[in-house]
Order: C-alpha cells, then sequence, then structure tokens
C-alpha cells in the first residue's frame, strides 16, 4: 500500500477465518502439486544436516544415540534422510479390531440374554450403550428445530441471521474466559474464527509461560537424543498425512508434535484412569531385572498405523507449535486415547463399536442381515473410521464440525452415530452389493459428506 500500512494483521486475520473452511481446503488441494516442486532452498539441506542415527532395535530402554546440537529445523525433516523401508507399523487398526472380536467376559451368562439379533454383529462383550431415544435426549441441542453451524438451512432461522448473532455469543464466551461455557456454545459449533480460542478454552490449554516452556524442553530433548519410536512416528506420517490433500503442509508441524509428545512423561497421568498400562522396557544388559526397567516409550504410548491423523487436523487451527503441543495433548489424554484402549467406558472403542452395532441391527436390520450374509459384517468398514475419529475420511471443514461436537459433550458417542448415519444414507446402494470389496467401494468415499445433516436426520427423524 502507498502510505506504507502493515498488512500482516489483517492478513494473519483473513487466514485464521480461513483456515478449516472447505475454500481453505479446495486451496490446499490444488496447491499440493505446486509444493511437490523441489526448491533450491528446500528442506533438502537441512535434511542432509539433520543426520539422525538409528537406535539399535535390541535396546528400547536406552536413553537413544546422543547427537550434536543441529538446526532444529533439520531435526523435524530428518526423516528424509533415512531409509524407513526396514520400519513398519507396530500395529494397524484391523489387528486392534481382531482383538476386540475376541474379548469375551468370563462372567456373563450369554444365554440369560440371547436373541436372533444378539449375535448379529462382532462385538460379544454385553456393555450398556444408549439407543435413538436415550440419544435423543442426550443430544437434544441437535435436534431439527435448532440452529446448528454446519447445516445450510434452518428449520425455523434465517441462516445468516443464525450464524451472525450466533457468532457474537460466541465472541463474548471468549472474551469471559468461561470454559462451562465454551463447552456448551460448542455442542452447535464453532464459528471458523473463534473454534481454535473455544476449544483451547473447554479443554484449559492456556499456554502459560510455563507450558511454553514445558514445550521447549521437550523439543531440546529431541534435539539431543534419538529414539527407536521416532522412526515409527516418521513412517506413520509418511504413510499418512503426507499422502493426505488436506494435511500434506503439515508434514513438519506434525513431526514437532509427535517427537515431543513421546518424550512427555506428564502423559502418563492418562493411565491413572486407562485400563491399559505403559510398555515397559530393560536397560540393556538388565533384562528381567526390575530394578532397571523403564518405560519406554517415555510417555507410554507407542504410535499405531494412523496415529499422526489425531494431530492432522489441529494444524488448521494452531499455527504456534506450542499451543498446537498443548491442545493435542489435552484432546488425547481426554479422548483420543479411548480409541485405542480396551475399557468399558462408553467413550471407550469397545462400547462405541457396540454402540454402532446395535444402532445399525435395530434400526437398518434388513441392511445389516444382508451385508452379514455376504461376509461384509458394517464393522469392518466402520472400524477404521472410528479408531480415528474420522480423521482423514471427512473433509476438513466437515470433520472440526464433529469434534466441536466431542468437545461440547465431552464424549466420543457422536463417531458411532455418524458411522451408523453413514451406512443409512448409503443403505440403497448398499443393498444391492454382493461382496466386501463393493460394500468398500460404495463407502470409499466420505469426503463429499455433511456431517451434522446425516447425525440429525439419523437421530431425530428414524422411526422408532
Amino acid at each position: 500500500m502507498e502510505d506504507g500500512t502493515d498488512l500482516s494483521p489483517s492478513i494473519a486475520q483473513i487466514v485464521q477465518r480461513l483456515r478449516g473452511s472447505h475454500l481453505h481446503s479446495q486451496l490446499e488441494r490444488q496447491a499440493k502439486p505446486a509444493a511437490s516442486v523441489p526448491s533450491h532452498h528446500s528442506r533438502r539441506a537441512s535434511q542432509r544436516a539433520a543426520g539422525l542415527h538409528a537406535q539399535s532395535a535390541g535396546q528400547l530402554g536406552e536413553a537413544g544415540s546422543q547427537k550434536p546440537q543441529q538446526h532444529e529445523y533439520g531435526t523435524w525433516s530428518a526423516s528424509g534422510s533415512h531409509d524407513l523401508s526396514r520400519f513398519r507399523p507396530v500395529y494397524a487398526p484391523k489387528d486392534f479390531l481382531e482383538v476386540l472380536i475376541s474379548l469375551r467376559n468370563p462372567n456373563h451368562d450369554s444365554s440369560e440374554d440371547m436373541t436372533v439379533k444378539s449375535h448379529w454383529g462382532l462385538i460379544q462383550v454385553p456393555l450398556n450403550v444408549r439407543d435413538i431415544p436415550q440419544l435423543r435426549q442426550a443430544y437434544s441441542e441437535l435436534n431439527l428445530n435448532n440452529g446448528q453451524l454446519g447445516i445450510d438451512d434452518h428449520a425455523h432461522v434465517h441462516p445468516d441471521l443464525f450464524e451472525n448473532s450466533y457468532v457474537q455469543i460466541g465472541k463474548k464466551v471468549v472474551v469471559e474466559q468461561d470454559s462451562a461455557a465454551a463447552q456448551q456454545y460448542s455442542r452447535r459449533g464453532c464459528p471458523t474464527g473463534l473454534r481454535s480460542d473455544l476449544w483451547a478454552l473447554t479443554l484449559n490449554s492456556t499456554n502459560q509461560p510455563q507450558d511454553v516452556m514445558h514445550y521447549e524442553q521437550l523439543k531440546a530433548g529431541v534435539i539431543q537424543h534419538d529414539l527407536l519410536v521416532d522412526y515409527l512416528i516418521y513412517k506413520d506420517v509418511k504413510l499418512t498425512a503426507s499422502n493426505d490433500d488436506y494435511y500434506f503442509v503439515f508434514e513438519d508441524f506434525l513431526y514437532q508434535v509427535m517427537l515431543c509428545f513421546s518424550r512427555d512423561t506428564a502423559v502418563l497421568e492418562h493411565f491413572k484412569y486407562n485400563s491399559a498400562t505403559p510398555p515397559k522396557s530393560y536397560i540393556h544388559g538388565k533384562v528381567g531385572n526390575e530394578e532397571f526397567a523403564v518405560l519406554y516409550p517415555p510417555n507410554g504410548v507407542i504410535p499405531f498405523h494412523g496415529f499422526s491423523m489425531y494431530v492432522a487436523p489441529l494444524c488448521f487451527l494452531y499455527n504456534e507449535p506450542s499451543k498446537l503441543y498443548s491442545v493435542f495433548r489435552m484432546m488425547y489424554i481426554r479422548y483420543f486415547f479411548r480409541l485405542h484402549s480396551i475399557s468399558s467406558s462408553p467413550s471407550g472403542i469397545v462400547a462405541l463399536c457396540l454402540q454402532f452395532e446395535r444402532l445399525l441391527q435395530a434400526h437398518l436390520p434388513q441392511l445389516f442381515y444382508h451385508l452379514r450374509q455376504i461376509g461384509a459384517q458394517p464393522l469392518r468398514i466402520a472400524f477404521k473410521w472410528m479408531v480415528r475419529a474420522f480423521s482423514g475420511y471427512l473433509s476438513t471443514d466437515q470433520l472440526l464440525l464433529l469434534w466441536d461436537r466431542i468437545l461440547g459433550y465431552d464424549s466420543l458417542e457422536v463417531v458411532a452415530v455418524l458411522a451408523a448415519a453413514v451406512f443409512a444414507f448409503r443403505a440403497e446402494n448398499l443393498m444391492e452389493v454382493a461382496s466386501l470389496a463393493s460394500a468398500e467401494a460404495v463407502l470409499a468415499d466420505l469426503s463429499t459428506l455433511k456431517v451434522m445433516p446425516l447425525i440429525q436426520i439419523f437421530l431425530f427423524a428414524t422411526a422408532i
């Protein structure tokens, strides 16, 4: 501009409003071909400078090989300078599903509640999960008469009028820094420009100086030492987010967050209310001696195939690494750990699988029976969606609307509801398939789906 006005604040505001929107997603996809062209001063130089050295696979308990101080950017991009072909994910969602299918309660007499439908599904653990009447009561704010962000036309409120007044309320919640109000507000969706603040407020993720210092200490640990788990992280990012049209541009952000996360012993706190126990290893040469037992990785969490997709959507909301890290850690210890841990929690993956199957059996019995008969058990298709809370399957703007409701209701139940709603939406096509491969083809692309209309219709328009 001629008067020399600094445009930076204006540009930052525009970018913030675009993040997570459908337009932003389209721009990201169109930018991918250009981003793949190597530049003269690109990351290759920093990758060569990284010089990471793989730790021996048999010495998991060691602190890791020490490396010289280097420019930190080189550390995050270092995977490019290593042959990752020797590394494979420890397990994939389909492996975990087989474990869940095999679960049985030895104290439960299945003959007591024997019904024809009780054996249609794969999950045979008797847990109490909510049916549609109970869900309608619990998720009353989502009913067809309420204005919702994420739905183009509202029953009784003009969309523009609703959104304008709703945004003003959201701004007031942010100004007042009321965590409970932020959570309640999120139940009807967060405006794009306010979502990052509302989520941080709901999670009590304040990013105070001590939080920033904690992150910097973790980062220093990454720069100082390699761990074997680092290569599992590099491999996972390469296999998932790096190949995703929405998230490939955040590759370095993902390394920063996940490498620091693997070293954060504060994450161990969640094992106090997690039925799992952190994995254990031994100092080299002291195998079996409990005095020399150590937790490995330091945070107690071994990343599985797709783990980085818990982080990727958050990159649309936070461009400051310490803030991004703080919010992800809170999301993980409050919600995401439940998606890969065996428990009886209503938000645990076992209950979500059972709830999905029961919703489908109760309200689409013909479809369920048909898919079962052709060897296409619905859970075998839907499990990969649920274990990642749909990350990588929905468009980013729709995924963030779904995650709004997870935070708003402090529950992952809505993930199971959406999975059932997707099957209901594609029921007509699914009734015509004759194999598992055909059923998977019908449900292969969820990127065009609108999340909230599907959930609303399934919950509030399904005949009981």
